[in-house]
């Protein structure tokens, strides 16, 4: 089996976002839990390519939750990390403290 391709920053900020929501996390609950953590103005459709993308890597899955009237009767679409998401932030997160080792005198402790 080949090793799984890198996850882009964004992927792995949107997958940790998922991760501090837990089961149920839905798209604008993952914007803003990003916005709030980093900062950083996130755009709507950044999200939704990107949790379509998460999911066709199989790094995340979704159902669709009950419809409300305050959606117009539309569902909301819920998010969860596969045990495959979870491995991939986890590799990602030891590949950067990897690379800042080192580093600290130039850019601080993390």
């Amino acid at each position: 089996m080949p090793a799984p391709s890198p996850l882009g920053e964004f992927e792995v900020v949107v997958l940790m976002a998922v991760l501090h929501l837990g089961p149920g996390a839905f798209a604008s609950a993952i914007r803003s839990e990003i916005e709030q953590r980093t900062g950083r103005s996130v755009s709507r459709g950044s999200i939704y390519i990107t949790l379509d993308r998460l999911e066709e890597k199989n790094l995340l899955t979704s159902t669709l939750g009950n419809a409300s009237a305050n959606r117009g009767g539309r569902p909301k679409r819920l998010f969860r990390i596969t045990a495959r998401g979870t491995a991939g932030v986890k590799r990602s997160v030891v590949m950067f403290a990897s690379m800042h080792k080192g580093l600290e005198p130039l850019v601080g402790d993390l």
